[in-house]
């Protein structure tokens, strides 16, 4: 056969085992391909089916329970009922107050339960050892809830939220005293020692122990919070990933 001829022909049988075999090398790597690629996905499906339902299960522990507490303040003179409820914006406090003259009350959170007496309740709730100041201060004592306001017929209508008071973790006030004062407190503006120490309130005139009014049930997890959960989340959703890498 002639040289040329022979040249031809073997190009020609190469290209079609190339054709045939890339094909069906393409084919082969293809199918590969979408398996590999169908059971990635299957497989972070379930992943992510996982990590929801850990969410769900942790925030159920957390989020069932919206909790509310309350305190009786009764004296020979004044009587009322405050409650602080849970919000996404903080502690809501609301009630009515009866019983003393038109003007500004010191309005306080103190340290200890014990009502034997209001001197009995200890000093302002201060774990972080503060300053006394106003609620919006940056540097207050927990326990700093400002004033409250009767009016000319004796009736002072509380509704304020803080955002430093809690019902969980280190600032829960549960258990703790509801104080009202004789006097204004001057929000740690004074100029004197006393100012920095009770805001020059004055002495006591009611107060109440601060008690579980809702939910009913234990409060489970009592020092939850939504950084807990937020950690608690990662967690889960790390250990959740590294079992996947593991199996997968």
């Amino acid at each position: 056969m002639h040289s040329s001829n022979k040249l031809s022909y073997l190009q020609h049988d190469y290209d079609n085992i190339c054709k045939t075999n890339c094909k069906q090398t393409y084919v082969n790597t293809k199918t590969v391909s979408d398996y590999l690629f169908q059971t990635h996905d299957a497989n972070m499906t379930r992943l992510i089916v996982i990590i929801l339902i850990s969410l769900e299960i942790i925030l159920s522990g957390v989020t069932a329970e919206s909790r509310k507490a309350i305190a009786h303040l009764k004296s020979a003179n004044v009587s009322g009922s405050i409650q602080f409820a849970e919000t996404d914006d903080g502690i809501q406090v609301t009630g009515t107050i009866v019983g003393l003259g038109a003007g500004k009350y010191g309005f306080h959170i103190h340290e200890l339960g014990d009502v034997s007496s209001c001197a009995a309740a200890g000093s302002h709730f201060n774990p972080q050892g503060l300053n006394h100041g106003g609620p919006e201060n940056e540097e207050r004592h927990v326990g700093d809830l400002g004033n409250i306001e009767f009016t000319a017929d004796g009736v002072a209508v509380v509704n304020v939220t803080d955002k430093v008071i809690s019902l969980r973790g280190a600032n829960n006030i549960l258990g703790r005293t509801l104080m009202l004062h004789e006097g204004e407190d001057d929000l740690g503006m004074g100029g004197d020692v006393g100012s920095l120490t009770t805001g020059n309130a004055g002495g006591r005139v009611a107060c109440g122990v601060i008690g579980v009014c809702a939910p009913l049930e234990a409060w489970a997890n009592s020092g939850a919070s939504k950084t807990f959960v937020f950690v608690e989340f990662i967690f889960t959703a790390v250990s959740a990933s590294v079992v996947y890498l593991i199996a997968y």
